[in-house]
Order: C-alpha cells, then sequence, then structure tokens
C-alpha cells in the first residue's frame, strides 16, 4: 500500500464535496441549529442567551447524537456500491491502485469532508463563548468538538463498511436508516427494557458495559463525564462506573468504532 494513491483519491473525494457545496451546507446546518440550542436551550427554565458552558455541551450532545450519526451514514452509504452501479470502480481498480488504497482514499477524502463541516459549522459557537467566558474556559467545548468528530468518523466507517457489504444503492441506504434507527432510538430502549427485566441493581452490574456496544452511547458518557456538574445532573454517577468514566479511555473506545468496521470493509472488499 503507497501513500500518494491513497491520498490523490481522498484529495478528489474532498473537492468533489466541496465543489457540490455539501461541506457548507452541513457546516451551516451545524451552525444554525447549534445557535438555537446555545441560546434557546434555557428557554423552559425562562432563560434566554448563551448560559455555563456545561449547559450548553449538555444541550448540544442531543443535537449531536442525532444529527451526526445521519449524515455520516448519508455521506458513505454508497462510497463503493454507488461507484459500483456507475461502473467506474472497475474503471478505478484498472489503474495501477490497490483495492485497499482505493477504500482508504475514500474513506480518508469523506472523513476530511465530515471533519471540516463539523468543525466549521460548531467553531462560531466556539468564539460566541470565548468571547464570554474567555479561551481558557472553552478547553471542555473543545473537547467536546473533538469527540463529535470521533463520532462522525465511527458512524462514517459503519457507512464504509455497508457500502462494501450492500449489493445496491437501494439496499445500501435503507441499511444505512435502520442503522440510524437502531443505534440512536432503538438501542437504549432495548437496554432499558434488559435492565427492567433484570431486577434493575442486578442487572446494573453490567449495563454500563453493554453501553459501549453504541459509539452514541459512548460520545454521551464522554461529554457529560467530562462535567463535573452534568454527571449529577444526569445521574450517570450511579450508573456508569468510575472504571469506564475516564475519558481518555472511552476515546479509545471510539477509536475501535472507527477501526473496526474498517477492517470489515477492508476484509470484505478483497478481490
Amino acid at each position: 500500500m503507497e501513500l500518494q494513491p491513497i491520498l490523490t483519491i481522498a484529495f478528489k473525494e474532498l473537492r468533489d464535496r466541496l465543489r457540490n457545496r455539501w461541506v457548507l451546507a452541513v457546516a451551516l446546518v451545524f451552525t444554525v441549529f447549534a445557535l438555537v440550542i446555545a441560546y434557546f436551550g434555557g428557554a423552559q427554565q425562562g432563560a434566554v442567551g448563551l448560559r455555563s458552558i456545561e449547559a450548553t455541551i449538555a444541550s448540544l450532545v442531543s443535537l449531536v447524537i442525532y444529527l451526526i450519526p445521519l449524515i455520516a451514514l448519508l455521506l458513505g452509504f454508497d462510497a463503493v456500491v454507488g461507484e459500483r452501479e456507475r461502473g467506474s470502480l472497475d474503471l478505478l481498480l484498472a489503474l495501477p491502485v490497490t483495492r485497499l488504497e482505493v477504500l482508504m482514499g475514500k474513506y480518508l477524502g469523506l472523513a476530511a469532508a465530515l471533519t471540516l463541516s463539523t468543525l466549521a459549522g460548531f467553531g462560531l459557537v466556539a468564539l460566541l463563548l470565548a468571547g464570554q467566558i474567555g479561551m481558557a474556559g472553552l478547553e471542555p467545548f473543545l473537547g467536546f468538538m473533538f469527540s463529535s468528530v470521533l463520532l462522525g468518523l465511527a458512524f462514517l466507517s459503519l457507512a464504509v463498511m455497508l457500502s462494501v457489504l450492500a449489493r445496491d444503492r437501494t439496499r445500501a441506504s435503507g441499511l444505512a436508516i435502520a442503522l440510524w434507527f437502531f443505534f440512536v432510538l432503538v438501542f437504549d430502549l432495548l437496554l432499558l427494557g434488559l435492565l427492567v427485566a433484570g431486577g434493575g441493581e442486578a442487572a446494573g452490574h453490567w449495563f454500563p458495559y453493554l453501553l459501549l456496544f453504541n459509539p452514541a452511547d459512548v460520545f454521551r458518557i464522554l461529554n457529560i463525564f467530562s462535567l463535573d456538574d452534568m454527571r449529577s445532573l444526569y445521574g450517570l454517577t450511579s450508573i456508569v462506573p468510575g472504571a469506564l468514566a475516564k475519558p481518555w479511555l472511552m476515546a479509545l473506545v471510539m477509536l475501535a468504532w472507527i477501526a473496526a468496521p474498517l477492517g470489515i470493509a477492508t476484509w470484505r472488499f478483497r478481490p
């Protein structure tokens, strides 16, 4: 595997997303939703305007869990199967590049586009917060932005895996939407049902470790446990043990969620 073909394909993917205004559109979506939530998130309590950094992050976590996985899955579900249906994949593989170089190039290009739009979208909120609390107090929000990028890359890896496994774009798109529903909406409901059926306290011993099987829950733990005030507010101190409540450990789990689907996609994409 050589680096130059990977970078060439990656730059082409990024250039295509920049040319069709995809990065700009997603960045605007993130900016608008983030500003609305950050500014009006306390309206129910009769307060309007930018609040504390903890309250702002807690409000934005819900936005990210719903929005970024969906955008990442829609971005990557046809990365391979779309090329195969259009017939351009055979032409690309006829060039002096390996299948692994093609797959890695496509993923890196899409990852760059998703990362750029995410950072640009939340950047304006970061600037507003910096003007209110100063750059020194902005560290938690920068960590939130970094973890948002990791969440997007994890679901992008899942999307590329689906694109390799699916036979056509229709099935790939259906699987992508089903995956979003499962991880964002259904997974926690299933865990809650298991927790109730298992007797609450008895089931609580293995419950925190099941959360690691959902990148959205890993993202939630990573951000909530980085803020002391939010841990008590969300009640996670009694659910997640201290052994798991470590940002570096959750970041490693998120990296595993990025690497594992890519590994499966690489194995399945071999000739």
